[in-house]
C-alpha cells in the first residue's frame, strides 16, 4: 500500500484550504480505531473530512459519509465535546517539509484559535492530538508512554511537543545542479536510495516515478549515469519542486498506486477530479481489500476447523451404526444357544450349531467360565445394547449431517467471492460472519459489522430478457426465497449440492423456453460447490413448493414437485465474461 508522502499531503491540504476553509464543525464520528470523520459545512457545501492515523494508510481527505451505527469510541467523544459547533479556521503546517498539520478551531473566522488538532501523518508513528490554546494535550488518538518512547511521550495533560526535527537537507528550487548532483552522488549507490538519503520530503513512490520519468532505472548506480542522464533527472527534480511551489497537482491512478504529479507535463487520463477523491478511493479500496482477505481467511479457517471435527464426529456415529447392524446376529446366536443347550459341554470356547433357516453351520464364540444359558444371556444383552445405541445415535447423526450441510452451504457462498472486486464483496463476507456469530460459531466480541448497507443480489438477464437473481449468502438466499419470490417465478437450486438460491422472475402466463432454462441451470451450477464440474443436476420448482423447516438454519430449505435439468457451469455467462 502506497503511504501518503509530503507531496500528496501538500496537494490534499492545498485543495482543503481552497474549498473547505472556513467551515463549521457540525459532527464528529469515529469510523474505527484508526479513523475519525469531521462533518464540515461551508457556505457552498458540506462533507466529511476523514483523518486517519492507520499505520499503513494515514491520511486526511474528504471521504464518504459514515455508517448509521452508534459511535462508542472515547476519542471521538472528547473531540465532539470540545469542538462541536466551532469553526475550522486554518490548516497550517507546523514546520517546513514536515508531515504534521495543525487544524485550528475558533468560535468564528478571524478569532484566535481555542483548540488545535495536530494531525501527524508519519506511517506507523501517525497520531492525532487535541490540545487547548495553552498547548497542553487534552486527548490523543494514541497515547505514548515514557516506556514506549523516551524521546517524545504523548500523554494527556502533558505539553504537546513537535516530532524531532529532520536533519536531512531541504530540497530547494534555486539549488544549482552541480551542488545537487554532488550531494546525491557523494557516496556511490543505487539512485533511489541516494535520493532518499540525501533530502527530506521524498518517498519511495515519488522517487521511483521521478527516476522513471527521466528514463532511468531506480536501482541503477549513481556512478554509472552520464551527464545527459543527470540533466534529465535534474529537470524532473525541478519539475517536482515547481509543482509544490505553484500547487500544480494532477491527481491520477497509476499501475502501482497513484500520483499527484504529471511528470514531463504529460497529460494524464484520469477518472478522478480531485486529490480528495483520489485518496478516498485508493485507501478505501486498499483497506477494504486487506480486510476482505483477513476476514475471508478467518472464516475459512474457522469453517475448516469446525467441519473437520463434525466430519470426524459423523464418522464415529456411522461406525457405531455399523456395529449395531450386528445386533440381529447376536440375537440369532443367543436363540441358537438356547435351543441347543444339550449340546453344550463345560469348558467349551466355541460351539458350532446349524442355522434355523439355512441349516448352515454357525460357529459361536463362548466364554468358558459361563454355562450355555449365561452365554446366551450375554448375547441377548449385547443385542439390546446395540439396538439402544442405534436409537440414540441415529438422531445424533442426522443432527451432525444437517450441521455439515449448513456449513458446506456457507462454504459454497464464500467460494463465490474469491477476490475483492467491490465493497459489496466485503459486505457479503461481513454478513456471513454475522450469520455465523448468530449461530454461535464465533464469539460476539470477536467481530462487529459496523456497516448497515444492504448488499445487492447478483443480477443477470436470460437470452429472452427475463431477470435473474442470485443470492450471495444465506441471508440473501432466505430473503430471495421467502420475501422476493412471486407466485409466477421459478426457484432453482443444485440438487443435493450446496449452492445459491436462484430466482427467475416471470410474469403471469409467461413460460420460459429451453434456452432460458438452460441459461439459468448453467448459472445455478456455477454458483454452487460443483462449479468445477462439467455437468451438475439442477432442480427448479415454484416458490410455493419451497419450505423452510421450523428451526432450520439460514439458507436451509426443503422442496417438492421439482423438475431436474442438467447445468453446465463452464457455459455460464460468468465464465464467458
Amino acid at each position: 500500500m502506497q503511504p501518503v508522502d509530503y507531496t500528496t499531503l501538500l496537494a490534499a491540504c492545498a485543495e482543503l484550504r481552497q474549498e473547505w476553509l472556513p467551515a463549521r464543525l457540525e459532527q464528529v464520528y469515529q469510523r474505527d480505531r484508526f479513523t475519525i470523520s469531521l462533518l464540515l459545512r461551508t457556505l457552498k457545501r458540506k462533507g466529511w473530512l476523514d483523518i486517519s492515523w492507520h499505520p499503513q494508510a494515514a491520511r486526511m481527505c474528504i471521504g464518504d459519509p459514515p455508517p448509521r451505527t452508534p459511535d462508542t469510541f472515547t476519542f471521538s467523544d472528547q473531540l465532539r465535546h470540545q469542538l462541536n459547533g466551532l469553526a475550522l479556521v486554518a490548516i497550517a503546517s507546523v514546520s517546513p517539509w514536515e508531515r504534521v498539520l495543525d487544524l485550528q478551531f475558533a468560535k468564528r473566522p478571524g478569532d484566535s484559535p481555542l483548540w488545535h488538532l495536530y494531525v501527524e501523518v508519519m506511517s506507523k508513528y501517525s497520531n492525532v492530538v487535541l490540545t487547548g490554546k495553552d498547548n497542553l494535550i487534552v486527548t490523543p488518538a494514541h497515547q505514548v508512554s515514557s516506556q514506549q518512547s523516551s524521546v517524545r511521550p504523548i500523554q494527556t495533560g502533558q505539553p504537546y511537543e513537535l516530532p524531532p526535527t529532520l536533519t536531512d537537507p531541504i530540497p530547494r528550487l534555486n539549488e544549482p545542479q552541480d551542488q545537487w548532483q554532488r550531494r546525491v552522488s557523494l557516496i556511490p549507490g543505487s539512485l533511489k536510495r541516494q535520493l532518499l538519503k540525501s533530502y527530506r520530503g521524498l518517498s519511495s513512490a515519488l522517487v521511483i516515478k521521478m527516476v522513471q520519468a527521466a528514463g532511468l532505472d531506480p536501482e541503477c548506480t549513481t556512478d554509472s549515469l552520464t551527464d545527459g542522464e543527470w540533466n534529465c533527472l535534474f529537470e524532473c527534480w525541478c519539475e517536482w519542486l515547481k509543482a509544490l511551489e505553484t500547487s500544480n497537482f494532477q491527481p491520477h491512478f497509476t499501475e502501482t498506486g497513484y500520483s499527484v504529479i504529471a511528470w514531463n507535463n504529460t497529460p494524464v487520463e484520469t477518472s478522478v477530479k480531485t486529490v480528495q477523491e483520489l485518496l478516498n478511493r485508493y485507501y478505501t479500496a486498499e483497506l477494504n481489500q486487506n480486510e476482505f482477505k483477513q476476514l475471508r481467511h478467518q472464516i475459512i479457517q474457522k469453517l475448516n476447523n469446525i467441519l473437520g471435527k463434525l466430519r470426524q464426529k459423523a464418522d464415529g456415529f456411522i461406525e457405531r451404526l455399523k456395529q449395531s447392524d450386528e445386533a440381529d446376529n447376536y440375537r440369532a446366536q443367543a436363540d441358537l444357544l438356547m435351543a441347543s443347550l444339550h449340546e453344550w459341554q463345560p469348558g467349551m470356547k466355541t460351539i458350532t450349531l446349524s442355522d434355523f433357516e439355512t441349516g448352515e453351520p454357525v460357529k459361536i464364540p463362548l466364554d468358558p467360565e459361563k454355562n450355555a444359558v449365561q452365554n446366551a444371556q450375554a448375547y441377548y444383552k449385547r443385542h439390546q445394547k446395540l439396538k439402544r445405541a442405534r436409537i440414540a445415535v441415529e438422531p445424533l447423526l442426522a443432527e451432525v449431517k444437517a450441521e455439515i450441510d449448513y456449513l458446506e452451504q456457507v462454504e459454497a457462498a464464500i467460494a463465490q467471492i474469491e477476490a475483492y472486486q467491490s465493497p459489496e464483496d466485503l459486505q457479503t463476507l461481513a454478513e456471513i460472519r454475522d450469520e455465523l456469530t448468530q449461530q454461535g460459531y464465533f464469539n460476539k466480541t470477536d467481530y462487529q459489522n459496523r456497516s448497515t448497507t444492504e448488499t445487492e443480489f447478483y443480477r443477470y438477464q436470460t437470452p429472452s430478457g427475463f431477470e435473474l437473481l442470485v443470492g450471495r449468502n444465506n441471508r440473501q438466499n432466505d430473503l430471495l426465497t421467502s420475501k422476493v419470490a412471486g407466485d409466477y417465478d421459478l426457484w432453482f437450486h443444485t440438487q443435493e449440492i450446496p449452492g445459491s438460491h436462484v430466482l427467475l422472475r416471470l410474469n403471469a402466463g409467461v413460460v420460459p423456453d429451453e434456452t432460458d432454462l438452460q441459461f439459468v441451470a448453467n448459472l445455478t451450477a456455477f454458483y454452487s460447490r460443483a462449479r468445477q464440474s462439467e455437468q451438475v443436476p439442477v432442480i427448479y420448482t415454484k416458490p410455493k413448493h419451497v419450505y423452510k423447516p421450523k428451526g432450520a438454519k439460514p439458507g436451509m430449505v426443503i422442496y417438492k414437485h421439482e423438475t431436474v435439468i442438467w447445468g453446465n457451469p463452464q457455459q455460464s455467462p460468468v465464465i464467458r465474461e
